[in-house]
């Protein structure tokens, strides 16, 4: 599966993780609904779910794809991997984390049908204040281990739990 997954990727690279984020997003969202709501199947919002799938594929994946090739190719410290580390990983937190929690919970607002604003007050603190009590030592072994073409699939591994908890939060 590995093989076929790399030779997908290199064929395809950006279809190939959005597709992949479309994918565990909705895993993400299931998890949320089926093992921590525990609505059980009858009672299981497929649009909700539908909404977490469209997000990742259209707007996430696509995005970090593009943003771990800007960091890789852009933010190097000269003569200094483990700076350069550090510099991607404060670079994501303080730039495409704050960014994309906005546009996650304006995505979801508008295809909800709900009030934009009304939901960035509710959740946005919330969700970036956790965002920065995870992903920042998530993103230190990313960006130290992990192979470009494969960030994206770490992180939406990693994703299950964090999309789990952001349905949950948007759902409040």
């Amino acid at each position: 599966m590995l093989n076929w997954y790399k030779a997908k990727l290199a064929a395809r690279p950006l279809l190939t993780q959005a597709v992949t984020t479309a994918v565990l997003f909705g895993v993400g969202d299931v998890a949320a609904q089926q093992l921590v709501d525990r609505r059980g199947l009858s009672n299981h919002d497929l649009t909700r779910t539908g909404r977490m799938v469209l997000y990742g594929g259209a707007v996430f994946g696509p995005a970090a794809t593009t943003w771990f090739r800007v960091l890789q190719k852009r933010v190097v410290v000269p003569g200094s991997p483990n700076k350069t580390i550090l510099a991607r990983v404060a670079a994501d937190q303080g730039l495409f984390a704050p960014t994309f929690i906005g546009i996650f919970l304006s995505s979801m607002a508008v295809m909800e049908g709900t009030d934009v604003g009304e939901k960035l007050q509710k959740n946005y603190w919330e969700a970036l204040s956790s965002n920065w009590m995870v992903w920042p030592f998530v993103q230190l072994v990313n960006f130290k281990l992990v192979p470009l073409d494969h960030r994206v699939l770490f992180v939406n591994v990693i994703s299950i739990g964090w999309n789990c908890y952001l349905s949950l939060l948007n759902g409040q």
